[in-house]
């Protein structure tokens, strides 16, 4: 990592969160080999509802969409489930091209669990779900992105075309007994593909976690405030939404009382994925067009990087009205409201749930483009007292909702239900 990620300019420090004592192994996805699990195996005497986790990777969307809502069913409720994480369940040989055989596991579970498209591809993905079907296993397939309509700009546009990978993800609402999405919006567009049950589990944050309670980073001016957005590597039709407003912001409020930061850079990237590189070199051009008070930050890893947020004072999150943005969760909205940030984002996606209009941050409308970032922005950093009132109000608003410590027994509960429905159907069916 060079200096100019790793030092915060504010403050003179490094920007990498400190080490903490009793960091617990379970909010770290750990099984990160793509050989299988071999060692784990069912025990038929076992009572508890037994779940196969195939999770797709180990990245942000799966952590939040797997293996942090089972880590925390494993963790408060193993006396009534046990949870296999399995990330090549059909053995697949990667350097041979083959498939051996499946993991037993697939007999053994009562749920099979699976979600987006897995690292294998799409056609593993597929073949897992028909894996656990043959078997009379209930099925649960989770999406946290709206596969089946990628925009015109999205770099696996193309990709997604080429590998069919939109009627794959159909394929897998058809075949799936269950599917899950983020949000009701996402819910009506795929409506028409599922077979199964289709339901909404939110997101939601494990707020206990060190990363989320750090105490705010200093700033060496008092009337300075910071402004951040954290982005990952596909948004680079989404930050044209913000182009040019630093600047314009800066000559309403004086350069001296913002700085500009940009969490989530890459680094240590190899030959093969530099592209994401150039994608940040564009952000960065895009973003801070214009002026000098800003700073490019380091990404972190999906279960760390909350301490971004305690550099931040307000945050930002553009994005280009489409259906797969409209489709996005209102997760962003979740993390600056645990740092008691404000958040002003376009009104895309399902932020309208959560964050009430000059309440609890800013909406901006689509039709209002970058222009309708300025006024709010310059009204916050005007007004501390604003500022640190909306934030607690966003605050107040998700700490209950989200906090994935206050729902754990949720997805059980649900499981339960609709696996008593699932045996009737299936019997019925014998009969």
């Amino acid at each position: 990592m060079n200096d100019s990620i790793k030092i915060n300019p504010l403050t003179g420090e490094s920007f990498k969160a400190p080490e903490y004592e009793g960091f617990k192994a379970v909010d770290i996805p750990h099984e990160t080999t793509f050989d299988g699990n071999t060692v784990d195996v069912f025990e038929d005497n076992d009572e508890r509802l037994k779940i196969l986790v195939h999770p797709a990777n180990t990245g942000g969307c799966a952590y939040y969409r797997c293996w942090l809502p089972f880590k925390k069913l494993e963790e408060h409720c193993s006396d009534k489930v046990k949870i296999i994480y399995d990330l090549n369940p059909l053995r697949f040989d990667k350097e041979k091209s083959v498939f051996g055989e499946p993991s037993t596991n697939f007999e053994k579970c009562d749920i099979f669990f699976t979600h987006n498209i897995c690292n294998f591809g799409g056609v593993y993905t597929l073949r897992a779900i028909h894996e656990a079907r043959r078997r009379g296993k209930f099925v649960h397939y989770d999406t946290d992105d709206l596969l089946t309509e990628l925009y015109s700009g999205h770099r696996l546009q193309e990709l997604y075309k080429e590998k069919r990978l939109d009627d794959i993800t159909k394929e897998c609402y058809k075949m799936a007994h269950m599917t899950s999405v983020t949000q009701r919006k996402f819910a009506e567009r795929i409506a028409e593909f599922c077979g199964g049950m289709l339901c909404v589990i939110k997101n939601a944050v494990d707020f206990s976690l060190p990363c989320w309670n750090l105490p705010k980073r200093p700033v060496p001016r008092k009337n300075l405030v910071r402004i951040g957005w954290v982005g990952g590597i596909h948004h680079e039709e989404d930050v044209k939404e913000f182009h040019s407003v630093a600047l314009r912001v800066n000559a309403k409020v004086g350069v001296e009382n913002v700085h500009w930061g940009f969490y989530g850079k890459p680094h240590g990237v190899q030959e093969k994925d530099e592209w994401q590189t150039k994608v940040w070199d564009n952000y960065e051009k895009i973003l801070s067009m214009g002026v000098k008070n800003y700073s490019i930050y380091p990404a972190s890893p999906s279960w760390d990087y909350g301490g971004m947020y305690s550099n931040i004072d307000i945050s930002i999150a553009p994005l280009q009205m489409n259906a797969f943005n409209d489709s996005k969760s209102e997760i962003k909205a979740i993390e600056a409201g645990i740092y008691k940030i404000p958040l002003v984002a376009s009104n895309v996606g399902c932020y309208d749930e959560v964050i009430k209009n000059g309440e609890s941050g800013y909406l901006i409308d689509s039709n209002k483009g970058a222009t309708g970032f300025i006024n709010p922005l310059v009204g916050l950093i005007k007004s501390k007292k604003q500022l640190k009132r909306m934030g607690q109000n966003l605050h107040d608003r998700v700490s209950d909702l989200y906090n994935i410590n206050n729902h754990i027994s949720g997805r059980l509960d649900l499981y339960n239900s609709v696996l008593s429905q699932f045996k009737e159907i299936v019997g019925a069916q014998k009969s």
